[in-house]
């Protein structure tokens, strides 16, 4: 439920925060809501405010701490976030991630590590949305860092105050609150919170990010001014992707897993949208390679008509530039689990079986490679050689069941899952 404006004006000023964990989600709302508290400050007056939320709006709330590995400290604040929630009635889990054995990029794999954790907690425990303390200041901070690697209008736009990932629903419900303000209210409910060490610590990036915005505020550059820009770019992100939805459906087409744009006018950031969105939607990531990169890209084409890039191969004529999955670049042997009536191979391709009871042998799914041979009517397809030998086929041993997009159904069919229009939005 929605609380009423009487009900929060019942919580005096803090009613502003409890609205903003009311509204933090859209209808239909999660029956259970998971609050991701790392001990911080910002996340402690979350689930404090959440808390309250929750005991007049009737839906439960649960608390889950990820453990790193990385600190000393982190296991006592994990604690330290265990008896606060035992206290106020709240359950709370603490999830162990080995980040001693992480290498190369250690808080990326750090904060992908805690949404995967996080999500799958929260799958298991009928949690239907959780909610992070990120908050103006993160905006902010982020904004310069974002700067500072020459981002374009994606990266310098606003985060995405509500998201989903790893089939989680999250939300930021202080995206708006500066980081002074939640310590304010902790200190007037009495609530103590623990201080990251590495947050003073400039070997990283967003404690110098910090620390510029106190060199900028005397120009006026400060966390709300930021914001602030950063919701303006926002606005402009979101026109760039509708005109790019538009152009899609004008100039975008399909032929088996293949992605074919045709060769007419955009503007240069458009065309960079629809690159982006072809790319991701051949390989399943849910990053988009950097711009440099692109730029390769665009000059092979040029140069020799086709180029790899991201586990694609991009080939183009003069009237086309076609995606295709690079063959060595797909997912492995999947094996087909007993009885069941649909796999998910390469990220992206849903193997389905007409009849299930005919999974009883020891089938697997893996790319149809050279067996493409064994198609004998695999050309009337229209698809290239290559891409075929990307796509994936069923097979029993070595022995060749069936390959579905080279014609070769025998009782199974293969689709694409994700929508293309999906990957033209920068989430």
């Amino acid at each position: 439920m929605r609380l009423t404006p009487d009900q929060l004006a019942a919580f005096g000023p803090d009613g502003g925060l409890v609205h903003f964990i009311d509204t933090a989600f859209s209808v239909p709302l999660p029956d259970k809501v998971g609050v991701a508290v790392s001990g911080g400050g910002d996340s402690m007056a979350v689930l404090h405010v959440a808390k309250a939320w929750s005991d007049l709006a009737g839906i439960p709330v649960e608390a889950v701490t990820v453990h790193h590995g990385l600190r000393i400290d982190a296991m006592q604040e994990a604690e330290a976030v265990a008896a606060f929630c035992a206290q106020a009635g709240i359950y709370h889990e603490t999830l162990k991630w080995a980040g001693t054995e992480a290498s190369g990029n250690i808080p990326a794999a750090a904060r992908e590590a805690r949404y995967r954790m996080m999500a799958e907690w929260a799958q298991a425990r009928g949690i239907g949305g959780m909610l992070v303390g990120h908050t103006a200041d993160d905006v902010a901070e982020t904004f310069l860092m974002r700067l500072g690697r020459k981002a374009g209008v994606d990266g310098l736009s606003l985060m995405d105050v509500r998201f989903d990932r790893h089939g989680m629903r999250w939300a930021r419900p202080f995206w708006q609150q500066n980081r002074a303000d939640l310590r304010d209210y902790l200190r007037r409910h009495d609530v103590t919170w623990a201080d990251d060490p590495t947050n003073e610590d400039e070997t990283y990036d967003r404690p110098k990010a910090r620390r510029a915005l106190g060199v900028l505020a005397p120009l006026g550059i400060t966390v709300d001014g930021l914001k602030d820009v950063a919701l303006n770019i926002l606005s402009a992100r979101t026109a760039l992707e509708y005109y790019a939805m538009q152009e899609a459906e004008r100039a975008v087409t399909f032929s088996g897993g293949d992605v074919i744009i045709a060769r007419t006018t955009f503007p240069d950031e458009i065309k960079r949208r629809l690159w982006l969105a072809a790319l991701r939607h051949i390989n399943g990531a849910g990053y988009a390679p950097r711009q440099s990169a692109l730029g390769e890209m665009e000059q092979g084409l040029g140069s020799t008509g086709k180029h790899t890039l991201a586990g694609c191969l991009v080939t183009q004529s003069d009237t086309e530039t076609r995606f295709s999955r690079e063959f060595a670049a797909c997912a492995g042997d999947m094996t087909w689990p007993h009885g069941a009536p649909s796999v998910l191979w390469d990220g992206r391709w849903e193997v389905t079986v007409e009849d299930s009871s005919r999974i009883v042998g020891n089938l697997t799914v893996r790319a149809l490679g050279n067996a493409v041979s064994q198609v004998a009517d695999w050309r009337e397809t229209g698809l290239s050689r290559a891409s075929l030998m990307a796509s994936p086929a069923v097979f029993e041993g070595d022995r060749l069941q069936s390959a579905p997009v080279a014609g070769h159904n025998n009782g199974f069919r293969a689709r694409i899952v994700a929508a293309f229009g999906s990957f033209l939005l920068s989430r």
